[in-house]
């Protein structure tokens, strides 16, 4: 089965909305070193030594989207992009400095002393993040979502072929390459103006969307997310960070034993949802397709909505959100009902949902080509399998729990 050229536009919504941005670098009679020269960077100065300590791997020159870092900084050339290649991640940085907020203060503080560690020129306590530091800091937050995957779906790096290997027939299949599958890391950009998103995803793969786009890079096996920060709340650091997780959730659950054909919706928006707000419940991120409007709330606490939602008549049974074949069709009422149906099998049945996801991923016919085929059925037999519940049971119990929540 072909994989989907593109997948998933996103939103994030929030109280309060920031800015932060950083302006183009001026013209000069003799050209300057540009300022994304990894020399430049003051935590690392781009020494491949002081890279490796923290877990770094480059600051450029290394294949993305369609191109090269190279090409994208040609086409993009007022972005001011910040290149970052961490152990599994691609990433662009193109905004400015971001001046810390006091509700933010705690969080920021424990990310940089986390980041000194590794970066002793990092400063924990300073106000103001650099475009450098940012880019550091998101390459620390991707891997951060990584190892939360991994650690949800009991995982760890030597489950995952090296990408040069061959699968042989009979044995079991864990993807094509060493990134939760992937042969190609996973690739972020995130961008200052809905415009350089349009220029880029134009360039790249000859969409105009505005929304946040996830897409899968046949050629070389990369699962890819573009961000621009005019979308509402992206501007304030931990709702980008938010935004990022939820859609890096995505990303790595379609990578996971490789992206060769589609799995459950309900899966992807409930996990997405609680990485998402596992870092904050005040921002929160809703899947659409292009042409729908996604429903979305400001509202944090969503354990209400839930109650109020199973107590009326709208309460949804997991059958009806097997059974959903677009993120168009989704709902508020899916968005706080698969929220909380994933964290009550993370929290309860941690290890049988490890094992579902291990089921529905991966699946192979007898000739070894991917089978995606009747996943409904699939989705059946392997929750009965690893629940030992029916879907009428596991409604039961699900609607008991979050009652007492």
């Amino acid at each position: 089965m072909k994989c989907p050229a593109s997948f998933g536009l996103s939103i994030l919504v929030l109280p309060l909305v920031f800015t932060g941005l950083l302006g183009p670098s001026a013209g000069a009679q003799r050209r300057a070193a540009p300022k994304n020269d990894p020399a430049a960077c003051p935590y690392c100065g781009g020494d491949q030594e002081r890279m490796a300590a923290g877990g770094l791997v480059s600051h450029g020159g290394f294949e993305f989207a369609t191109g090269t870092t190279g090409t994208v900084d040609a086409f993009l050339a007022t972005s001011d992009l910040r290149w970052i290649e961490s152990a599994h991640f691609e990433i662009g940085f193109g905004l400015g400095s971001y001046r810390v907020g006091q509700t933010e203060k705690k969080k920021i503080l424990a990310e940089l002393t986390e980041l000194s560690k590794v970066l002793p020129a990092v400063k924990p306590k300073t106000k103001t993040l650099d475009p450098w530091l940012r880019a550091h800091l998101f390459a620390q937050r991707a891997e951060k979502t990584y190892a939360r995957f991994q650690s949800i779906m009991g995982l760890d790096q030597a489950n995952f072929p090296d990408g040069n290997s061959r699968w042989i027939m009979g044995t079991k299949y864990m993807g094509e390459g060493p990134h939760m599958g992937q042969k190609g890391k996973y690739e972020l950009l995130i961008v200052p103006t809905a415009s350089t998103h349009v220029a880029f995803l134009t360039e790249s793969y000859g969409l105009q969307f505005k929304r946040t786009q996830r897409w899968n890079l046949l050629e070389r096996d990369t699962l890819s997310v573009s961000i621009h920060t005019q979308e509402e709340g992206l501007r304030v650091d931990s709702g980008l960070h938010c935004h990022v997780v939820f859609n890096l959730s995505h990303n790595l659950l379609d990578g996971y034993k490789h992206y060769s054909y589609d799995t459950p919706i309900w899966i992807h928006e409930g996990l997405a949802h609680v990485m998402e707000r596992e870092i904050s419940p005040s921002f929160n991120s809703f899947d659409s397709d292009e042409g729908s409007v996604a429903e979305k709330t400001r509202k944090s606490k969503w354990t209400p909505e839930v109650r109020k939602l199973i107590s009326s008549k709208k309460v949804l049974r997991l059958a009806e959100l097997v059974a959903l074949k677009s993120y168009a069709e989704l709902e508020l009422r899916h968005h706080y009902t698969t929220w909380s149906m994933v964290l009550y099998l993370m929290e309860e049945h941690a290890e049988a949902f490890a094992n579902l996801n291990d089921r529905l991923h991966g699946m192979k016919k007898a000739d070894g080509l991917p089978d995606g085929s009747k996943m409904r059925d699939k989705h059946r037999r392997a929750f009965q399998d690893c629940l030992g519940m029916s879907y009428a049971q596991f409604d039961k119990a699900w609607r008991n729990w979050a009652a007492t929540q």
